[in-house]
């Protein structure tokens, strides 16, 4: 049976937008309610405790709204409390780290696999987990870039200054590049990676500058089209797909904690357009 109730898609930013672009590519007739949580972005430098209470009570907020499921396009809080979430709410659950790991694993020839993500999310080794668990021969570099997500927020995408933090953030698992502009690997070749896993929805907004420092024989990854084909099987499974008479027609809501210009500038990006709804939402906890 069709069930006209929206998806809910969370992320603790504008990050999320990258996979609701490929939900409304691969599903346009489901409807959608966006949240992201950008007045406490970001969530990847803060405490596991910090990210599981908000982001229950970003959560909270779209089962009130009577999402039939909901998609975690946060990889931070997919990391930390994907489980709890499941636990807490009556409704289907999808992460991002599942659907993103088998897409990496996929991808790669020489079986070595770099991960870049929040400091939380490395923490976790969520993606080491899932990637092993997928194929337990492929070599799993993981590394913790904090300063994508701020500028991402920030609306700074390109320039000298984002292609320098870019470059800084990878050399750990790229190397550093010497006068020529070739790099020089710290690694020995055994371990130098073929596919980089984007493992925060935050960083395909950085893809150009990030294809830039890595070349074109590494493979960059993201978990935007895996995560929206594992959704488009979850509502078939459950019987949850929007009715027919309603392709290509959804309805999307997106609500913000943070300021809703910026929000709609960063989203105009993705989209060539503008959203004809976007509310500010303020929670009742605040962030420390």
């Amino acid at each position: 049976m069709a069930d006209p109730r929206p998806i809910g898609v969370f992320d603790s930013g504008v990050g999320g937008l990258t996979v609701l672009r490929e939900i409304l590519r691969r599903l346009p007739a489901e409807s959608t309610i966006y949240f992201g949580d950008n007045a406490r972005a970001p969530y990847g430098t803060r405490s596991d405790e910090e990210v599981r209470a908000f982001s229950q009570e970003c959560l909270d907020v779209l089962v009130e709204r009577d999402v039939k499921g909901i998609v975690v396009a946060c990889n931070t809080s997919t990391a930390v409390a994907l489980g709890d979430f499941r636990r807490r709410y009556d409704v289907p659950i999808l992460g991002v780290i599942r659907p993103g790991a088998s897409a990496a694993v996929l991808a790669t020839r020489s079986r070595r696999v770099g991960v870049i993500a929040t400091p939380a999310t490395v923490r976790s080794h969520a993606y080491f987990t899932a990637i092993k668990d997928e194929n337990p021969a492929v070599e799993v570099y993981e590394h913790a870039t904090p300063a994508y997500v701020p500028m991402v927020e920030a609306g700074r995408l390109s320039g000298p200054d984002v292609e320098a933090t870019v470059a800084d953030g990878l050399a750990p698992l790229l190397g550093s590049r010497d006068e020529t502009g070739e790099f020089v690997f710290p690694l020995p070749p055994s371990a130098r990676i073929d596919t980089l896993l984007l493992g925060c929805t935050h960083y395909p907004l950085l893809r150009p500058a990030i294809a830039a420092v890595v070349g074109e024989q590494v493979a960059i990854v993201d978990s935007a089209t895996a995560t929206a084909s594992a959704l488009a099987e979850l509502l078939s499974v459950n019987a949850l797909e929007a009715p027919a008479e309603e392709a290509a027609s959804g309805r999307h809501v997106q609500l913000t904690t943070g300021d809703v210009d910026g929000f709609a500038v960063l989203a105009r990006r993705l989209f060539g357009g503008s959203f004809a709804s976007i509310e500010a939402l303020e929670l009742r906890r605040v962030a420390s």
